[in-house]
């Protein structure tokens, strides 16, 4: 009896010192926080701690970082998605979780992958609700989990976001379609390929299960962020974006309970040294003349809940702080841009 009684004590306290350890792991302590990559289905791996320097983003809830189209969290063991702004954020008091959903595919798809990523970051820190910041179809990701679960959502940021779909979506499934059918044709089979065998080499090397690496649809993707798809979308999954196009946001920017930000840029020639700038201009130079874009996405479009801003000289990638930090060195830096915004979050209560 008594030594049934002892591993009843050691169970008890392995528990509690599991349990103790958990919650040293994923809460902000009042010298450090952390950084969780969860590329994993295993669940979340601490990649660094950090000295805090101030309290200016120790939000309520863990903010958790959602990656866009032919993205990653962390990709190679070091290079970060988003740029340098997971650090900045955790020296300001923040525990920040990078996720990873499918490269390339639709919305509804990549969103329960997110959703399964919100409730295991969720369940292992104990915290009612997380703070998600997407960006790109990333945004959109954060709305369709929001649809399904408002209760796990405390904020959405959206940045860059195209939240009426993206034209060049609609052009390019066009010319890439066989007249009258769905199919591709020629040139839209080499080119869905391709992408796919790049999204497939991104997840692989973000270090995603193989099987997850191989589950990539350039159609699922181009079908889901047209905007034709976007009338239904926004039914389906409302947010407080304008009644039309390029009108203001709703007055209350929470909906459901969830809290919804948005912020962009309208630039794409940003720093000379950067050589996807001119791609950027490429791509932004096949919409109309007069809607603004930062390459990829509208400024119109962008809008949702409390718009931040969406004129920042900024492009697509700059506002991830990316190609390796080459922006414009007269706008903001976007990780200042991030840092404002938690601070925003947090002192909304969140």
């Amino acid at each position: 009896m008594k030594t049934l009684l002892n591993r009843m004590q050691l169970i008890s306290a392995g528990t509690a010192i599991t349990a103790i350890g958990m919650l040293a792991m994923t809460s902000t302590s009042a010298s450090a926080a952390e950084y969780y990559n969860c590329a994993q289905a295993s669940g979340c791996v601490k990649v660094q701690s950090q000295k805090l320097t101030s309290s200016y983003n120790d939000t309520k809830y863990p903010v958790v970082m959602a990656h866009g189209f032919l993205g990653w969290n962390r990709m190679l063991g070091f290079l970060d998605y988003f740029n340098g702004i997971p650090q900045t954020l955790m020296s300001n008091g923040a525990d920040v979780f990078t996720t990873k959903t499918t490269t390339v595919n639709s919305i509804e798809v990549r969103g329960e992958e997110l959703l399964k990523q919100v409730r295991m970051i969720k369940a292992i820190t104990g915290s009612q609700k997380v703070n998600l910041v997407g960006h790109s179809q990333g945004g959109l990701d954060s709305r369709y989990v929001a649809g399904v679960d408002p209760k796990a959502i405390a904020s959405i940021t959206t940045v860059a976001s195209p939240h009426t779909g993206v034209g060049l979506a609609d052009i390019i499934s066009d010319a890439t379609r066989e007249n009258g059918t769905g199919d591709y044709n020629l040139a839209g089979k080499v080119l869905s390929t391709v992408v796919e065998i790049v999204g497939g080499g991104i997840s692989t090397a973000a270090g995603t299960p193989l099987t997850q690496a191989e589950n990539q649809s350039a159609l699922n993707f181009l079908d889901s962020v047209s905007e034709r798809a976007f009338v239904q979308f926004n039914k389906d999954f409302p947010a407080p974006i304008p009644s039309s196009y390029c009108g203001k946001t709703p007055a209350n920017n929470v909906m459901n309970g969830v809290a919804y930000y948005s912020l962009s840029g309208v630039a794409q020639i940003t720093n000379i040294l950067d050589p996807s700038d001119y791609i950027l201009q490429l791509t932004g130079s096949l919409y109309d003349k007069g809607d603004l874009n930062d390459g990829l996405v509208t400024k119109c479009s962008s809008r949702v809940g409390k718009v931040i801003r969406d004129d920042y000289k900024m492009n697509h990638l700059d506002s991830i702080n990316q190609f390796l930090g080459l922006v414009s060195w007269t706008e903001t830096n976007p990780m200042a841009v991030y840092r404002q915004q938690m601070n925003r979050v947090k002192n909304d209560g969140f």
